[in-house]
């Protein structure tokens, strides 16, 4: 459960001082380590307030002191976990009532890499709790101040694996509920940023390759072999240049981007060949 300081309002945002502009917040889920952990970093240096989520306290505060003392910002902790209801939807609240909040960054995640017949089926319902439900609800809360206000972003990090169902076990982990709820993401955030357009609101899924963090071994994988991998804060600045060149989908590692306009594409012409009145000829019997 949340056990510090979720049962009063966040108090990250500090009032403007004369003559300068009204401070921003960002709330960051998965911040005491790696690509949270980053963004954390990357958005304080920005000038961004900040409410950071995670289930290690001494991790998130031992963050918080230094981004205070080094940044000059203000930050709140939420120790939540984001499987557990309750720790949701007092994260929510955060999201929903902070006045200021001008980005959103659904970042908690873990791998789960195993076989499918052996996920224990909790494991796999708390998976799709941490990958799905979190970041919809959250977003949810999120969006009717931003729209409202005319400006804000959220950024939900999804995973190159969101484009593997195709590629076999080896060479890739096996990732069924994993790479299915990344998929999740990219659509959900696809779709989104259509019906934000107007709005000033901003969305992205953010899709890295293998990054230098420790959810790999936390999964039991075992990356010593992979010859690159990349750093949680160029995974961030590509995401904010990302942001800012309004790109929807972002895969930092990716050169040739006519790549992802090459995927939407070949979607799009599945989508409208399927629309004929008869069954394909290849399933009739007559």
């Amino acid at each position: 459960m949340v056990v510090a300081p979720a049962a009063q309002p966040v108090t990250a945002t500090q009032p403007a001082r004369a003559g300068e502009q009204p401070r921003r917040a960002a709330l960051i889920t998965g911040a005491s380590s790696g690509i949270g952990a980053a963004f954390a970093d990357r958005l304080a240096h920005d000038g961004y307030d900040l409410i950071l989520v995670a289930r290690r306290r001494e991790r998130l505060e031992a963050i918080a002191e230094h981004l205070r003392r080094e940044e000059a910002v203000g930050v709140d902790v939420l120790v939540a976990d984001l499987t557990d209801r309750a720790d949701l939807l007092l994260v929510e609240r955060a999201a929903a009532e902070t006045m200021s909040l001008e980005m959103l960054v659904n970042c908690a995640g873990v791998a789960g890499y195993m076989p499918f017949v052996t996920l224990p089926p909790d494991q796999a319902e708390a998976m799709i709790a941490l990958h799905v439900i979190a970041p919809t609800r959250l977003t949810r809360a999120a969006l009717p101040r931003m729209i409202a206000r005319g400006r804000g972003a959220v950024i939900n990090v999804s995973s190159g694996l969101a484009f593997s169902a195709s590629v076999p076990s080896p060479p890739l982990p096996q990732r069924a509920v994993y790479a299915a709820a990344k998929s999740y993401i990219n659509t959900f955030t696809e779709i989104l940023a259509s019906e934000l357009q107007g709005t000033g609101v901003r969305v992205q899924a953010l899709c890295p390759g293998i990054v230098r963090t420790e959810l790999h071994e936390v999964a039991g994988y075992d990356v010593s072999h992979v010859p690159f991998m990349l750093e949680p804060d160029d995974v961030v600045a590509a995401s904010l240049a990302g942001l800012e060149l309004g790109e929807i989908v972002c895969v930092p590692g990716l050169e040739d981007a006519s790549r992802l306009a090459d995927l939407e594409r070949s979607r799009g012409r599945i989508l409208d060949g399927a629309r004929g009145g008869k069954i394909a000829k290849r399933y009739r019997t007559d």
